[in-house]
């Protein structure tokens, strides 16, 4: 089965509140995965502490990192409007004070085509 390059495209919604001390080593455990069809979207749920200047920089590291300031609603509306904003076929959610192994979405993507999940 041939994909498109919308087709394998993930979305990996990151909702971000107060992270500032975290937030770059979880966005630096995406945007070095193993697969790199993703797209990056940081939703600053209006932090006070400095962590959506820091989204802004993170986006000028890489293009693939879309940033949406929103005032603050909680963790469920920051993942709501980075559903609204998601332009992959398939989602993924991170915590933004965590951090994921380097082949996550290899292996997810692995298990979609092995599995036609589509």
């Amino acid at each position: 089965m041939e994909t498109t390059a919308q087709e394998s495209l993930i979305s990996v919604i990151i909702p971000v509140y107060n992270t500032k001390a975290y937030l770059e080593r979880c966005v630096d455990s995406v945007c070095h995965q193993t697969y790199a069809d993703l797209e990056i979207l940081l939703v600053d749920d209006g932090s006070t502490d400095g962590t959506g200047v820091l989204c802004d920089e993170l986006a000028r590291k890489d293009s693939r990192i879309r940033v949406f300031h929103k005032e603050n609603g909680g963790s469920s509306s920051a993942r709501n409007l980075g559903l609204q904003k998601a332009q992959g076929k398939y989602i993924g959610f991170v915590d933004s004070d965590d951090y994921i192994s380097p082949e996550m979405y290899e292996l997810l993507w692995q298990a979609i085509q092995k599995y036609d999940t589509s």
